[in-house]
């Protein structure tokens, strides 16, 4: 059934190779030390049946948002853009201002996993940028890992009319992650502890969450649908079709796929289980709907 409807990768980059710039890429990610740019993702997603994109941002600079914007511009198929602004800064309104002006910046988004979250999710500079969004129409992307889910729960809770949603799952360590661990369960270590601060997060409605970048914290050698599974299906419980919806996190996704195809194909096929409205809502709808984009 999925490939009878449109399907929107909520969940992509792009980058023209600094390695100044891009020193988050280490040795063991050298397979990402190159550029990645739309004509090569547009082949890949006419291939696997993608209509269209939200390009996210990688690096935490005004100049990124301007270059997603811009590959935005020429490609049709990029819907939409998470972009980077310093939301703690004094003069936040004028840049929001300007970005007012390019309705294909959707929403913004912080590597908040690059910081301590529980004072960073706190800073009163940071939460009254974020209370600037809602009011002009952006979303803001949550990317946290699970760790960091204690923070990021009471940093919600000051924000219930903000649309947010959570990156990767809230980045579970899958490859490592212990299943059978009896309570209490107080790490992140432990799959149960992850999935009761994950409900909570789900118990605010204007949260949702990406179907995204599991197979990179899975084992990126030996990893199968099957590991993904009881986590997809935890978020399925929790968030909900209506507040689920799909991303690749390619490039980065290649870590541990050889291509577009081998991180999509395992999961179409279970998400091909679920009824048809789920489908589209978690492959398609939820995406268009929270990012608002012009398809």
């Amino acid at each position: 059934m999925i490939n009878d409807m449109p399907i929107i990768d909520s969940h992509q980059h792009f980058w023209k190779f600094n390695p100044d710039r891009d020193g988050w890429i280490t040795d063991n990610m050298a397979v990402l030390r190159r550029d990645f740019l739309p004509e090569e993702l547009e082949g890949m997603y006419q291939s696997v049946g993608i209509a269209g994109c939200v390009a996210v941002q990688a690096d935490q600079s005004e100049e990124e948002t301007l270059f997603l914007a811009n590959l935005a511009a020429e490609h049709a198929f990029i819907k939409g853009v998470v972009g980077w602004t310093d939301l703690a800064s004094d003069g936040l309104a004028s840049f929001l201002d300007k970005y007012q002006q390019m309705p294909v910046i959707k929403g913004f988004r912080h590597i908040v996993q690059a910081e301590d979250a529980d004072t960073f999710l706190c800073r009163e500079d940071f939460c009254r940028g974020i209370g600037m969004l809602a009011e002009r129409g952006y979303s803001y992307d949550i990317l946290i890992y699970a760790r960091q889910l204690p923070a990021a729960r009471d940093f919600l809770a000051r924000f219930p009319y903000q649309p947010f949603v959570v990156d990767h799952a809230a980045k579970p360590d899958i490859r490592s992650i212990r299943k059978g661990a009896l309570p209490p369960y107080t790490s992140s270590e432990d799959f149960a502890w992850w999935e009761k601060e994950i409900r909570l997060l789900a118990a605010h409605p204007n949260v949702y969450c990406k179907v995204s970048g599991l197979v990179t914290e899975a084992s990126w050698a030996s990893w199968s649908m099957d590991d993904l599974i009881p986590f997809v299906e935890v978020l399925l419980s929790a968030f909900g079709t209506k507040r689920l919806m799909f991303g690749s996190d390619w490039p980065v996704c290649l870590l541990a796929a050889t291509d577009y195809s081998e991180m999509w194909h395992p999961l179409q096929q279970y998400l091909s289980t679920l009824s048809a409205v789920d489908q589209e809502q978690i492959c398609y709808r939820t995406a268009s709907e929270f990012y608002k984009l012009a398809l």
